[in-house]
């Protein structure tokens, strides 16, 4: 245990700080769209409509803090159902799985509190109450098992994506989508939790602890059950790493990759070096670049945040104006 808090301890706090950034992210867009007196609720009346916004706003502050630096070093659980599913998967150690759902339930109650603390009544009032998740009007049993079955969805296309090594650069995405859709479709029967951390998160300030039970229960029943299929599923182990995002220029302390040392003058030196063959710009996970091939066309590539490439090739000037004498 002093072992893993004593190298580990950064991943932990960035883990326990993505969530909280989450979560305040949450509680804000929770209270612009559903407050009475919000703005947003006054002049967008069509409450299907707010729950569209809600959710594609959510989605991308979600797919945001996968791809952040915080979300890149910790690998971006951010949910101990999550992490309970790579650690039956065997991807995460016991310990840190520990200091994982610690730091997570830590950290989005930090959240929650700071936004009860600067927005006050406007979030602590009904009908916000702290963004609380609660069932719908169909009852418990129907939000229980509502939320086994997405979150079971939810763990089965992370671990398809993190599988594969050319599929990992789209969890992020892959993740953000899902959610919008649970969102859309399931919120009004469960809520949409996924999360035991989010539920308590917003439980713990608001001393509401009715139906926790079912949030805490529901999705780790489903990740679990998601993680045992991709077990039997993979008969010589599971595939892919606890991190839902895998950049190359960071640690991982789950499959104990490390980055190749290099100082950060040499890392900008060779990032502004011109060469003679084309030039490089960083933007973000991959570069864009450009060359001159052999037979006069230019090759362009661009890597967007999201990982997107686009490539074409397009004749050159000179090449262009040959063309046209012959």
């Amino acid at each position: 245990m002093k072992s893993a808090l004593r190298e580990h301890w950064p991943e932990y706090l960035m883990e326990g700080g993505t969530l909280s950034c989450f979560m305040i992210s949450v509680c804000l867009l929770v209270t612009v769209f559903e407050s009475p007196r919000s703005l947003v609720y006054t002049y967008v009346s069509s409450g299907a409509l707010r729950t569209v916004l809600l959710a594609l706003t959510v989605s991308l502050t979600l797919t945001l803090l996968i791809q952040s630096p915080w979300g890149k070093r910790s690998g971006a659980h951010l949910n101990p159902a999550i992490t309970l599913a790579f650690l039956r998967l065997k991807k995460i150690h016991p310990w840190d799985a520990l200091f994982y759902i610690l730091a997570q339930t830590l950290g989005g109650t930090v959240g929650v509190v700071i936004v009860a603390f600067f927005v006050g009544s406007l979030f602590t009032a009904p009908p916000v109450r702290y963004a609380v998740t609660s069932p719908g009007p169909a009852g418990e049993t129907v939000a229980f098992i509502a939320e086994i079955v997405i979150s079971f969805a939810l763990m089965a296309t992370i671990l398809r994506f993190t599988a594969s090594p050319r599929l990992i650069r789209f969890t992020a995405i892959a993740v953000g989508c899902l959610v919008a859709l649970f969102i859309i479709v399931e919120a009004p029967i469960s809520g949409a939790s996924m999360n035991p951390a989010r539920t308590i998160a917003s439980a713990v300030p608001g001393m509401m602890w009715e139906h926790v039970w079912l949030y805490v229960l529901g999705p780790t029943v489903g990740m679990l059950a998601a993680a045992q299929l991709h077990l039997h599923t993979h008969n010589h182990g599971a595939l892919g790493c606890a991190k839902l995002f895998h950049p190359k220029d960071v640690r991982c302390i789950h499959c104990g990759y490390q980055p190749k040392k290099e100082s950060r003058i040499a890392a900008f030196s060779a990032q502004a070096t011109t060469e003679r063959r084309g030039k490089t710009c960083p933007f973000y996970v991959r570069p864009f670049t450009f060359r001159r091939t052999s037979i006069g066309l230019v090759d362009f590539k661009l890597s967007g945040f999201l990982g997107i490439t686009t490539r074409f090739t397009v004749a050159s000037r000179n090449e262009s104006n040959r063309g046209d004498e012959k």
